[in-house]
């Protein structure tokens, strides 16, 4: 769940931003000259028109008008705004600015709850009537929000409401009987709306699929629309789709559920069994060859639960086959397993403002972390209970392993990695032991700053040209491999940057790898050494080739080696900077 931001502009709103965080499960942000927030902005527009484009809700402690200027620009489609409330700082008003049906009208209450305030709700119809026709109680979907403002006018005037249909999608509205009255239908059927009728289509439905191995999914695509529209369903109704666990990877089946914006579901071959009395088209062939008689009719039936009714029959197209079951409930809890994911993350050297946003929206979305207990505390920041699963330094395929098996419940992880998760991290390791042992979950890997950019941007710019990477640790790769790739980056003229330069066991292989390239390196080549990077006890040194010192080196360094063209220099500031050139004075040179 993505957190709310509780929006500071100065210090002195900082008391009451900690009196929300934790009730509302926030995260304050504040410039970077106020201490004690959890993200820090630069400048408070842009931040703010950020926040808003990526649908954070945002809570600004501050007056409205700076929230109004800095989203105004922002603003195109009032339906998909998320929620903008501006808050005194005494706590005395809450006033939801934008977003009041999406969840801003709500949130001002419970903040002014909280600060013994006063939600200044504007919304007529909320006003009037303690609800909003557009915001629906969850598992219903308007149908046509463009007929909502007439039909709101309409009740404003003084019209009944009447309610048709078995659901209620407005538990706190009041319905009887009129003339004139508005009329909220509610219906899997498609129907249009219009002044006097509302159609509100509830989540009741869950479409089985059933394919072969590697069908396409323009296909089983066009099979479930079809299936839809020869039903008059609204895809609108649907909660779901759902299959076998033996297809929980099949691309086809979650190029639906992304078709149809609903999650998919997956039922073991004993679980759909249990269905086979109610199936109208039982295959042995099937049962033969998965388990159960039926896929795609016992899926659907599954998903919608012990009651539901099987609306559409398995339907075939070549190689997919589909059934839709009702539940005469809304389907908000969908029973089964959603594919599991192992979001292998890379959170960069540390530090929050080097961490890429879609790092932060798999930490947030996902049930589980796992990783080395340092790594989890660098991102506590965005924690919202999700369950931590802590491992020591080292046992790295203990905790890949361990990842993979909680993604196999069906749940959302992420394998926190520091620096990049492709480079000396897990990322390989995962695809290593899925390699040999296959599991149906899905991977995502997720890129980070890697600590040979962070030392080059710090020091300057020394891989401006070509560049390498090795490792100097030796418990996985023989020192013979080590030291012959470390000659031939010599030879070959490249920036060199060197991971795992030492530790406590490992004192000499930065030495034997210095000696190697004392034969190819002039004596004034600029030497990188960083450590802690992004980190309180960050500090980055350049020395020349001939001064290096190993002893300024320990395990949470990295020693970046310049090539023969790399250079230093110091500026006004005091501070010395390296860089390679790309080579552009050759072309200074032609032009001159």
């Amino acid at each position: 769940m993505v957190k709310p931001v509780l929006f500071v502009l100065g210090a002195s709103a900082l008391p009451l931003a900690r009196k929300l965080k934790e009730p509302l499960g926030a995260e304050v942000h504040t410039p970077d000259c106020v201490a004690g927030g959890d993200v820090t902005y630069a400048k408070a527009t842009a931040h703010l028109g950020q926040l808003f484009n990526e649908g954070r809700s945002i809570i600004g402690l501050c007056a409205a008008g700076i929230l109004i200027r800095a989203v105004a620009t922002h603003l195109h489609d009032k339906r998909n705004e998320p929620p903008v409330i501006a808050v005194a700082e005494d706590g005395s008003s809450a006033v939801p600015l934008l977003g009041g049906h999406h969840g801003a009208n709500e949130l001002a209450r419970r903040i002014a709850t909280l600060t013994g305030g006063h939600a200044a709700v504007t919304t007529a119809s909320e006003v009037r009537f303690g609800f909003a026709l557009d915001d629906p109680a969850p598992g219903f979907v308007l149908a046509n929000p463009n007929a909502m403002k007439g039909a709101t006018a309409t009740l404003l005037n003084g019209a009944a409401l009447t309610l048709d249909g078995r659901l209620n999608p407005f538990p706190a509205a009041r319905y009887a009987a009129g003339p004139d009255a508005v009329t909220l239908t509610v219906t899997e059927i498609l129907a249009e709306g219009s002044r006097t009728r509302l159609v509100y289509h509830p989540k009741t439905l869950v479409m089985g699929l059933g394919c072969e191995r590697n069908a396409e999914a323009a296909e089983l695509i066009a099979l479930a629309d079809k299936v839809l529209a020869e039903a008059k369903l609204s895809p609108a109704s649907l909660a779901a789709v759902a299959s076998i666990d033996l297809k929980s990877d099949e691309a086809a089946i979650h190029a639906v559920a992304a078709h149809f914006g609903v999650p998919a579901r997956f039922f073991t071959a004993d679980e759909l069994a249990k269905e086979t009395p109610r199936l109208r088209n039982p295959s042995g062939i099937v049962a033969r060859e998965v388990g159960v008689a039926g896929v795609a009719e016992a899926a659907a039936l599954a998903a919608a639960g012990a009651n539901s009714d099987l609306i559409v029959e398995k339907t075939r197209s070549t190689r997919g086959t589909c059934a839709i079951a009702r539940s005469p409930q809304l389907l908000l809890d969908i029973p089964g397993r959603p594919r599991g994911i192992v979001h292998v993350v890379g959170i960069g050297p540390g530090t929050p403002d080097w961490r890429a946003p879609a790092a932060r929206a798999a930490l947030e979305a996902s049930t589980d972390w796992v990783g080395y207990g340092l790594y989890l505390d660098l991102v506590a920041d965005v924690s919202s209970g999700q369950q931590e699963h802590r491992f020591p330094l080292g046992g790295e395929e203990e905790r890949v392993r361990h990842a993979i098996e909680l993604a196999k419940q069906g749940k959302e992880v992420t394998l926190v990695c520091s620096g990049d998760a492709g480079i000396y991290a897990m990322a390989a390791l995962v695809y290593e032991v899925i390699d040999l042992e296959p599991a149906r979950i899905a991977v995502n890997v997720i890129p980070g700053i890697s600590a040979f950019q962070a030392a080059a941007a710090k020091a300057g710019a020394m891989i401006g040209h070509d560049f390498c990477c090795i490792s100097l640790s030796d418990l996985l790769t023989p020192w013979e491999a080590i030291e012959r790739r470390v000659k031939a980056a010599a030879e070959g003229d490249f920036v060199i940057s060197f991971y795992n330069p030492r530790s406590l066991k490992r004192r000499d292989q930065l030495e034997r790898a210095f000696a190697i390239l004392k034969q190819h390196r002039p004596a004034d080549t600029p030497v990188v050494i960083a450590s802690n990077l992004g980190r309180p006890k960050e500090k980055v040194k350049i020395v020349s080739f001939v001064d290096f010192n190993p002893g300024d080196v320990d395990m949470l360094t990295l020693v970046m080696v310049g090539s023969s063209q790399s250079k230093c220099f110091a500026r006004g500031d005091g501070r010395t900077y390296a860089y390679t050139p790309r080579g552009y004075a050759k072309k200074r040179e032609a032009a001159e």
